[in-house]
């Protein structure tokens, strides 16, 4: 089993202190290819010296909505600047998060403009983070790509399966994380069976999410496996023929990592 873990924090508490081991035990459970996420600027630097040390992580750059009212000064040419680095090789996690409400809503639709521009402008795809923001998500996700065509994924998804249809729509990918092992997710994995393979990445949003059975530990890379397995039996496929495929979708997503 080869595995891309499409979304993950390795360089947050829980997973910092250990992090050659995290990403060992990562390899060991078959993660070939890891996407290190930046929430805030001060991360960046962090997260792309992982990626320069590592051959199979890669970085991105951008500001979570939960941080937008701090990051004003972070516009589309700071985003592009930063972009050209080898190793960062997608922009976010930006988007809306009007669950939680940290920061003002229209500072997070400014921000999450600025992100998609960047996208437009180097093509490296967006990693969207929604929750309590479907309309608003989609109906700037849509004005955005009128103005130019950019790729994307909606991260840890678990949203409605309308919501789901129009992203396809607009031709992104949907990423599924250890949310879909729990109980109560019911409606995801309804979802989740349905979704085209050839759209389909897996992540563990790592340290957070931990799938069944690792619930109440720290997430880490290394979960993905199982994550993998559990959606495999949703969807009656072979697993490993699932991590293939969506080893192989990672790696036409974000293109600049090189060939599957």
């Amino acid at each position: 089993m080869r595995l891309a873990d499409s979304h993950c924090h390795l360089n947050y508490k829980g997973l910092a202190e250990q992090q050659d081991a995290v990403i060992a035990r990562a390899r060991a459970s078959g993660v070939v290819a890891m996407l290190n996420i930046a929430t805030r600027e001060s991360e960046w630097d962090d997260v792309l010296a992982v990626a320069e040390r590592e051959d199979d992580v890669w970085a991105t750059v951008g500001i979570h909505p939960h941080e937008a009212d701090q990051h004003s000064h972070v516009d589309t040419a700071k985003l592009i600047a930063r972009a050209q680095h080898p190793r960062v090789v997608g922009i976010g996690e930006s988007g809306l998060d009007y669950y939680y409400d940290h920061s003002d809503r229209e500072r997070q639709q400014a921000s999450f403009r600025a992100h998609l521009a960047a996208c437009r402008d180097t093509q490296l795809p967006i990693v969207v983070h929604t929750r309590d923001a479907e309309a608003d998500t989609a109906a700037i996700l849509a004005d955005e790509l009128g103005k130019g065509a950019f790729p994307g994924v909606i991260h840890c998804f678990t949203a409605s399966a309308d919501f789901a249809r129009t992203a396809l729509d607009l031709g992104f990918y949907i990423s599924i994380s250890g949310i879909v092992t729990f109980k109560n997710a019911r409606d995801l994995q309804e979802t989740a069976a349905w979704l085209p393979r050839d759209r389909l990445l897996i992540e563990t949003d790592a340290p957070f999410l931990a799938p069944v059975p690792h619930r109440g530990k720290p997430g880490e890379p290394a979960f993905v496996a199982d994550t993998c397995r559990f959606l495999a039996g949703l969807r009656g496929e072979d697993a490993d023929e699932l991590a293939e495929a969506t080893r192989v979708n990672f790696h036409r997503l974000f293109a600049k990592t090189g060939a599957a």
